[in-house]
């Protein structure tokens, strides 16, 4: 095999002739760029120190635009690991460095940092027992499949690996060998969350795993191997490597930024990568650098932290905060970095409501230097600023301010915001779940004071349990409505407002109030009242499951409704009473938008 290595050696103007490449790197360098391509890895060794950087680039173009989006990642450029060896030692070497970046992404890649968090931990775990003999030992297993004479390198371009790779239920498959040489060109969109094909494991009310394949057919369940499960060292350590960034990068919102142990939200995971409740990674994460993207999204997604902080005083200010109020913040005190100002265990809501008064409104703060804004919270309370920043941080749903060429016009409000709060493993299950059933669009109101915890927790079903603030008369489930008046009336329940109102007092309320935003009117970038009102736009699945009474829909399985939009209103304003979601011109008109966010 002609040395890779020496290729690009030779390519450096002043190359050490007597520089010894180990052997073994020579040859997973030459596995990596047979199972997956050429470009799929890159080498720079150093002239004078015996050291070379492998550059592995994991292709992350399975991901849907918004999932990238909500996660800050180009999806058309791929991850770089760029891990750092002994050029004449390799694995009987030190244990390598590890940097993640992607090229147009070297600051601020904030899963970056997650990502080489866990691939140092895995490469540190592999590093104890790991030698060049002990590899090549490894390889000799799969070299014993095959004839002499030349055929190793056709079977490995044309074949699937024989020792499985693991992969996550319900995550993309990842890339095999016999993906070298797929014709280049943009691949066909299977769904909208991910090129590849995706198998979807559900569980049926009986407790039993049924698994759906793309073409909708059921077919028993394989064996479900986690994705921590390590991969083969058949094709060599840097394949292995590969295999498991591919395993892990899908499943990353599951796991805790610090410690890396799954999320136990009561909910399952949700859509961006978080950090547990453990007091210990609360801490770390302070130091990990994450936080920095919270003054970005001050700067570019201003309307989005208007509403969050909006949503976190409407929950704390409510008579119901005890229950509602979840999560609880955890902030490290800026005075002691080894204790909790805002602690889970012991919650103070009197201190939490004057660090919260004491942040200046979003207004004030985008339009003056951020390092002044700053200064200036911190001389009214230390506290404020930090809240601010787990106000931000802690979202994690991914909401962004629609503009006004792509709002929907019959919703009659400024106030427009793209919602997804599902993680990319649900978002898989809802989309086979479509191709299987279909769906259509409803309406879900709830109110202000709610939307704290949604948006952390996902929308949930809360029928006879201690978030029930109104009577589960249909049952058990997630309710919505096709009719814009049923679901206006919930999202102004709360605060005692256990009134449900008329479509009658509903419509001539609407007709009251946009008569006078018509004589007075006024589009403001910012929330300018405290006194708001809200509802989402959901798409669930049409299935047999879906239990319709009339114009109350119960949905008893959470995983069949994902939101799409959200809508805020001020000053007791609603939108218009008689929209009805399953009309042909409301129905174009949501797909348009939709359409218009995906391309």
């Amino acid at each position: 095999m002609q040395s890779f290595i020496t290729e690009a050696c030779s390519t450096q103007g002043h190359y050490v002739a007597d520089l010894y490449c180990h052997p073994q790197l020579d040859t997973d360098v030459g596995a990596v760029k047979d199972i997956y391509s050429d470009s799929a890895v890159s080498v720079r060794e150093y002239e004078t120190i015996d050291d070379v950087d492998i550059d592995l680039h994991i292709n992350i173009s399975f991901l849907d635009e918004e999932i990238a989006s909500a996660w800050k990642v180009n999806r058309t450029e791929p991850i770089v690991l760029r891990l750092r060896f002994s050029l004449s030692q390799y694995l009987d070497g030190p244990e390598p460095t590890v940097d993640v970046f992607q090229p147009s992404c070297k600051d601020g890649f904030n899963l970056g940092v997650q990502l080489k968090r866990i691939l140092s931990s895995f490469i540190s775990n592999q590093w104890k027992h790991l030698s060049n003999e002990f590899l090549r030992a490894q390889q000799k297993k799969r070299h014993s499949w095959f004839k002499a004479g030349g055929t190793i390198k056709k079977f490995r371009a044309g074949l699937s690996i024989f020792t499985p790779i693991a992969k996550c239920p319900n995550v993309p498959l990842i890339q095999g060998p016999g993906e070298k040489g797929r014709a280049s060109g943009p691949e066909p969109r299977v769904t909208r969350l991910m090129n590849r094909s995706v198998s979807c494991t559900m569980k049926v009310p009986k407790g039993e795993l049924l698994t759906y394949a793309p073409n909708g057919q059921c077919r028993s369940p394989p064996t479900l191997l986690h994705c921590k499960s390590i991969p083969t060292l058949e094709y060599g350590f840097l394949v292995q490597i590969m295999k498991y960034s591919e395993q892990r990068i899908p499943t990353l919102n599951e796991y805790c930024v610090v410690c890396d142990e799954q999320h136990v939200f009561q909910n399952g995971s949700m859509l961006k990568p978080a950090v547990c409740t453990r007091e210990l990674c609360v801490f770390s994460f302070y130091t990990l650098g994450v936080m920095s993207g919270a003054v970005e999204d001050v700067a570019t997604g201003a309307e989005v932290v208007d509403l969050l902080v909006a949503m976190c005083r409407a929950a704390l200010e409510s008579s119901r905060k005890s229950i509602i109020f979840d999560p609880y913040p955890s902030v490290v005190d800026p005075f002691d970095p080894k204790a909790l100002a805002f602690n889970p265990k012991k919650r103070s809501y009197d201190r939490l409501q004057k660090a919260l008064d004491s942040i200046m409104s979003i207004r004030e703060i985008t339009q003056g230097s951020y390092v002044e804004i700053k200064k200036q919270m911190d001389k009214l309370d230390p506290l404020a600023h930090p809240l601010l920043q787990w106000i931000i941080s802690s979202n994690r749903s991914h909401i962004v301010k629609l503009p006004v060429s792509r709002q929907l016009k019959f919703m009659h409000t400024t106030h427009q915001f793209l919602l997804l709060s599902s993680p990319p493993a649900k978002e898989a299950r809802f989309r086979t779940a479509r191709k299987l059933y279909g769906s259509t669009f409803a309406f879900h109101g709830s109110h202000i004071e709610n939307w704290h915890s949604i948006l952390r927790n996902g929308l949930v079903n809360a029928s006879y349990t201690k978030l029930q603030l109104h009577g589960a008369a249909y049952g058990k489930g997630i309710y919505l409505s096709p009719i814009s008046s049923i679901s206006f009336g919930y999202s102004g329940m709360g605060k005692g407002q256990h009134h449900m109102p008329t479509k009658e007092e509903l419509v001539q309320h609407y007709n009251r109030v946009n008569t006078i935003s018509q004589t007075h009117p006024v589009e403001s970038r910012f929330l300018q009242s405290r006194n708001l009102n809200c509802v989402a736009l959901c798409e669930v699945i049409t299935s047999k499951d879906l239990q319709k009474h009339g114009n109350i829909w119960v949905c008893p399985v959470p995983d069949h409704v994902c939101t799409r939009f959200f809508f805020v209103y001020e000053d007791g304003q609603v939108g218009d009473a008689n929209i009805n979601t399953q009309e042909p011109r409301i129905q174009r008109e949501i797909l348009r938008v939709i359409v218009t966010q995906s391309s």
